[in-house]
């Protein structure tokens, strides 16, 4: 199992720690990949073995079985996850997000009642910010949490939530108070609560081997007690989580983009045209050679950001943001080039170059657009931050 037992790793540690999840990654995750996605499998067994390695709380506290780990770790990890199959390797990444919210923001008593089989991956974790009218504007949600008594009471629709059916803790973003990023709150949402349902699983472009679907709320009670931090910090809360989100699905699109590279060199030495192996030709090389550049380049802003993350700079969020807009549009590039350089051969899904493309795609959307990316990056040079 993952585990830091002191605030920094050796090389050693780190080493066999990656060496861990690459293992898993080969023997879990790429051998099914292509039949998941076919077939939209949601690997339910296989993230409790990912579980099982400490993959369900890489960086929750160890007081409640998390492997303690930084972002500076869970970048390489999600990256090694992500050369087996980055569709899996994203709802992981969606998990530890929620997991990390309650670690981070919870009581002792909510840490207690959920980390335990969230870290382990017996239980799965949800979060819900994105609405049918409110996508980047996440500030303009209208589901609802209304005082009752002793308990709250929540009305409306989530939209786009990974794991959608299958968690069994949703982290809800509601609005408590008046319009505005100020009047939303965080909750913690029991999966068999009466009033919650689901929408039909989303047909979707990629990442078919997890379920998308929207997360219905009517009339849904919970006690106050699921409140997570307090009233009016909720939208605070869904954004630090989001730091950490990016870096994650940056990183994905890393992994998945250097399998697509590393299966395209293979192909070129292989494959010949017009008399000589396409390997020698120099346009292909050209190719290759900014593909390389640009995941070389991704891997160091992904890191610098996690480092900033973990040191906790003034400016972490802003590097979050360019290592999410950068990476996750070098990654798409680096798939499309890809499939290219494959030819036909590329666009049939029994090479996996097609499918790279599709699930590396939504990365330049999700976590925030790559637009909205370039609006917090902007804003912040200009505010000199």
């Amino acid at each position: 199992m993952l585990m830091s037992t002191t605030p920094l790793l050796t090389a050693d540690e780190r080493t066999a720690i990656l060496e861990a999840v690459r293992e898993f990654s080969d023997a879990e995750l790429a051998p099914f990949a292509l039949e998941r996605d076919e077939h939209k499998i949601f690997p339910r067994d296989t993230l409790r073995k990912a579980g099982e390695l400490g993959l369900g709380g890489i960086y929750v506290r160890e007081d409640v079985g998390g492997a303690g780990l930084g972002r500076s770790e869970a970048v390489q990890i999600f990256e090694a996850l992500a050369q087996g199959d980055p569709a899996v390797a994203a709802y992981i990444s969606i998990h530890n997000m929620s997991a990390w919210m309650i670690d981070r923001y919870g009581t002792e008593e909510q840490r207690t009642t959920w980390l335990p089989r969230l870290v382990t991956m017996a239980d799965l974790g949800g979060y819900c910010l994105t609405e049918p009218g409110a996508g980047s504007d996440a500030a303009a949600l209208q589901t609802r949490a209304v005082h009752d008594g002793d308990d709250y009471v929540l009305d409306g629709v989530k939209q786009f939530i990974s794991g959608g059916g299958e968690a069994s803790v949703y982290v809800v973003m509601a609005r408590t108070g008046d319009a505005g990023a100020r009047g939303i709150s965080a909750f913690l949402v029991d999966g068999t609560l009466p009033g919650l349902s689901f929408g039909q699983p989303e047909r979707k472009m990629g990442w078919n081997a997890q379920p998308t679907r929207q997360v219905i709320f009517d009339g849904v009670r919970v006690p106050a007690s699921a409140l997570l931090g307090s009233e009016g910090q909720g939208f605070k809360i869904a954004m630090s989580a989001l730091d950490g989100g990016r870096l994650n699905i940056a990183a994905c699109s890393i992994g998945g983009a250097q399998w697509a590279l590393d299966r395209t060199v293979r192909y070129v030495h292989e494959r010949s045209a017009f008399g000589e192996p396409l390997a020698e030709k120099e346009a292909i090389a050209f190719a290759i050679a900014d593909m390389a550049t640009d995941l070389v380049a991704s891997r160091a802003l992904v890191r610098d950001a996690a480092a900033a993350l973990d040191a906790k700079a003034p400016d972490a969020s802003l590097q979050c943001a360019m290592a999410k807009r950068f990476a996750t549009d070098a990654g798409f590039r680096v798939a499309n080039e890809a499939l290219q350089l494959h030819g036909g051969y590329g666009y049939l899904q029994d090479y996996g170059i097609e499918k790279i493309v599709r699930d590396l795609r939504v990365h330049q959307i999700l976590e925030g657009t790559n637009e909205i990316m370039r609006v917090i990056i902007g804003r912040g040079i200009l505010a000199g931050r």
